[in-house]
């Protein structure tokens, strides 16, 4: 297993996600004896770190989590658990959750942290982080009446946490406001973090921005929820011929281990053959070469058909509705693989109307601007049915 010093730990850089356990069909009671099987093996192979969050499979997964890795020596495996703020509200001195939460009771941000200990049994968690601190939860994590940030930092003082950091889906600018927000405050991010991403999610611009500060990062979305492992036939057939011997889903994990700041790649391995394959690439590491990483974005390619924008932004000079034209086609652009609309509601949950491509007003000044010939009025027409009538995800 490879290990990485973070602060004065040795943490395995294969990290066991459980957003996803065993469950008894969909939304069902999880299956205790087969997530035991799965926590026990990555504990007793060498993975140390274990991420979990308050509403994960239903609010069970920091139970059966802590619950299994309490049989052994509480120094010897890290646990990362999450603030969950992107399912919150806070008005007129209330605190309430939204979406799939939305009616659980809760008074203050420490009756979810207290609950959260005595759920996983211990007295301190090793991480913890703001869950997905994004657009439209930018305004709950800053609110210093609330004062999450604050309340987190007293409690990492009383040695109740011991690193703190932040899960996030945002784009890479509101990223940075945050950091500026919070200097030397958060010491890892949370990013997804993929070859597909690197370009679709901004996940190269995210990564670059945090190695500038100096803040470690961990991988999330290391196989984009399993699709990085079964690529169409004539990537896969690409990859194969590089790589007789290996597996598609091996080169999400040697592309990670190419990056020097990564951390942690999280990785959520629901039977044991995924886990043990896991294990045996991170026990003898073989990062991607530079002649690798250019095949596989070449084998990929296809599969994106992106919008060629190149972020010139010679179009925002000449838009009479001032849209920002270079953020709504990289929005379009992660939006349509794989019709993902999920991904990007977060940032198009804070945006006004008029910055919305509904706003564009089809006068064509911006295509006539484009060096790359971009038909920008017709993409924000079909960004906009797309916002307005969200097709089913392909998964």
């Amino acid at each position: 297993m490879i290990f990485k010093l973070f602060k004065e730990l040795q943490i395995s850089q294969l990290g066991l996600g459980n957003m996803r356990l065993p469950t008894e069909g969909f939304d069902g009671a999880v299956k205790e004896k087969e997530a035991r099987e799965i926590i026990e093996y990555a504990y007793e192979n060498g993975i140390n770190y274990f991420d979990t969050a308050f509403g994960y499979v239903g609010g069970e997964s920091e139970r059966i989590v802590g619950k299994i890795l309490n049989q052994y020596p509480r120094d010897t495996w890290y646990l990362a658990t999450k603030m969950p703020g992107h399912m919150m509200k806070y008005k007129d001195g209330k605190l309430g959750f939204s979406g799939y939460m939305a009616g659980s009771d809760i008074t203050s941000i420490a009756q979810i942290f207290e609950q959260q200990l005595e759920k996983c049994g211990v007295d301190y968690f090793d991480f913890y982080l703001l869950h997905n601190m994004c657009e439209t939860a930018f305004d709950f994590y800053t609110n210093e009446e609330l004062g999450v940030v604050r309340y987190l930092l007293e409690q990492k003082k009383a040695g109740r946490i011991r690193h703190l950091g932040f899960s996030t889906h945002a784009r890479t600018k509101t990223i940075e406001q945050f950091l500026d927000i919070y200097p030397d405050t958060f010491e890892f991010v949370q990013i997804q973090l993929n070859y597909m991403d690197w370009t679709l999610q901004e996940a190269g611009r995210k990564n670059k921005l945090l190695t500038d500060r100096g803040i470690p990062v961990i991988s999330m979305g290391s196989l984009r929820g399993g699709s990085l492992a079964k690529l169409t036939d004539e990537a896969a057939a690409m990859l194969k011929e590089a790589r007789p011997n290996d597996s598609i889903a091996s080169w999400a994990f040697r592309f990670l281990q190419s990056l020097p700041n990564l951390q942690i790649a999280l990785s959520g391995m629901e039977n044991l053959d995924t886990l043990k394959e896991n294990i045996a690439l991170f026990s003898n590491p073989s990062p991607t070469t530079p002649a690798e990483i250019e095949l596989l974005q070449k084998a990929i390619a296809p599969m994106m058909n992106l919008v060629p924008c190149t972020s010139c932004r010679y179009c925002t000079d000449s838009c009479p509705a001032k849209l920002d034209i270079p953020k709504l086609i990289s929005l379009y652009n992660e939006a349509s693989y794989e019709k993902a609309m999920w991904l990007v509601d977060f940032t198009l949950g804070a945006m006004n109307e008029n910055e919305l491509p509904g706003a564009c007003v089809e006068c064509g000044a911006c295509s006539a601007l484009c060096p790359q010939s971009i038909d920008i009025p017709d993409i924000m027409k079909k960004f906009d049915n797309m916002i307005k009538n969200p097709p089913a995800p392909q998964r």
